[in-house]
């Protein structure tokens, strides 16, 4: 399995990258593991919230064409929600039925286009909490090293 993260902003403080490092490496020998950093626009210097969402949008499609547009899943607060487990059986599916390419995308703090929306395969929720976009990256990021474990029998998801 191939993971491509793409997500709007960068990791400024040591912490969130520390911590987004450690899980990319101990994903290393379950899948190819990948993040796309993008440009965040600041919605003050284009006129506003909504060109914002649509210059970070066009920079999210241009990233998931680039990567072969991949199945994706848009991280969205209103996505479905799945248990660990869930999400590890959803992965295996997707595998079995010949996916070996998923993309998962992290908008900006101001949202994604409707572009953005049309492109993504379905929409994951982490709950109905909103979390700062540094820590989404970090529960992906956990929740796939998790799920790879799940899938093989490995001990760590309890």
């Amino acid at each position: 399995m191939r993971y491509t993260i793409v997500a709007v902003g960068k990791l400024k403080e040591r912490f969130w990258a520390d911590a987004c490092a450690e899980y990319l490496k101990r994903l290393q020998p379950y899948a190819k593991c990948e993040v796309r950093e993008l440009a965040d626009v600041d919605p003050a210097r284009v006129g506003g919230d909504a060109a914002a969402v649509e210059r970070e949008g066009a920079a999210i499609l241009a990233a998931l064409a680039s990567a072969g547009n991949p199945y994706t899943v848009l991280l969205d607060i209103g996505g479905k929600g799945r248990s660990s487990e869930g999400l590890s059986r959803h992965l295996d599916d997707l595998a079995v039925s010949g996916v070996s390419d998923v993309a998962f995308v992290i908008g900006g703090s101001c949202g994604v286009s409707a572009a953005v929306r049309a492109q993504a395969n379905e929409r994951l929720s982490f709950g109905p909490i909103t979390l700062p976009h540094n820590l989404a990256r970090v529960v992906l990021l956990e929740q796939l090293y998790r799920s790879a474990r799940i899938s093989r029998g490995e001990p760590y998801h309890k």
